[in-house]
């Protein structure tokens, strides 16, 4: 299956101007994903669609492919995702590189540990979905304001036998977008113009792969979280390089 994992990122961030350039534990936000995208699946295709040079530089620095900028009309404010892919889409098309399916990374959701790509990939080829989103679980401990004029709330859990949350069943839990990822079959994004459709699948990640950056406080947490992340892997691959020189010879 030839997958064409595309992330799309514009110059003009209104709730923090120049979000997907600005360093991130060290190295451009928009790099992360890039990276993270390409030590996935060395072979698959990884493009950077946006309309902004200087994110054009960061994407291409990264290794990602930038063969074009964004048409203007496909990065104004209220531009949706599914246009900018399908442009995409039909770009790759027009050039003989048609994909069976899009990876669609969102750059604001960098924390993605390692394997996760591969793992949704595999689950993507294996699972039979048209589509799959990824998400991470949520206790059903919500309300919401009721429709009627005395605005009465409605919780999304029986109150009067509130269950405990380590008793919770997999079909009692709520699962939440986390925006870092969906993979569709091409076919979904042109018949239905969407990302998600037909045949819907869950890609299950880690409670810590679930943020995303909309203010000054996700970015805190995204640089602490990536940073510990980095730190936790260098200290594992130190121990394990020092557990192999301590063998025996013999052994």
């Amino acid at each position: 299956m030839r997958i064409l994992c595309v992330i799309p990122v514009r110059g003009g961030s209104k709730g923090i101007p120049g979000k997907n350039a600005r360093r991130v534990a060290g190295k451009p936000l928009l790099a992360w994903t890039v990276e993270q995208a390409l030590a996935a699946r060395p072979e698959m295709n990884v493009l950077v669609s946006t309309d902004d040079e200087q994110l054009a530089a960061i994407a291409r620095a990264a290794g990602a492919d930038v063969p074009w900028l964004r048409p203007a009309h496909l990065a104004e404010d209220t531009t949706a995702t599914e246009p900018v892919i399908e442009h995409a889409i039909a770009e790759y098309t027009a050039a003989s590189r048609r994909p069976d399916a899009v990876m669609l990374l969102q750059a604001t959701s960098p924390l993605r540990l390692p394997g996760t790509l591969d793992r949704a990939i595999a689950q993507f080829q294996t699972s039979g979905v048209d589509s799959m989103v990824g998400v991470v679980p949520q206790a059903p401990f919500l309300w919401q304001h009721g429709p009627g004029d005395d605005d009465q709330p409605r919780a999304h859990f029986t109150v009067d036998a509130r269950p405990r949350r380590q008793e919770l069943g997999r079909t009692q839990m709520f699962y939440r977008e986390t925006g870092s990822l969906y993979i569709t079959k091409t076919e979904i994004y042109e018949t239905l113009h969407n990302r998600l459709g037909g045949k819907i699948g869950l890609f299950e990640m880690d409670e810590r792969e679930g943020v995303d950056i909309d203010t000054m406080l996700d970015l805190s947490i995204a640089d602490h979280q990536l940073t510990n992340l980095h730190t936790d892997a260098a200290t594992a691959g130190s121990s394990e390089s020092a557990t192999t020189t301590d063998k025996d010879p013999a052994q």
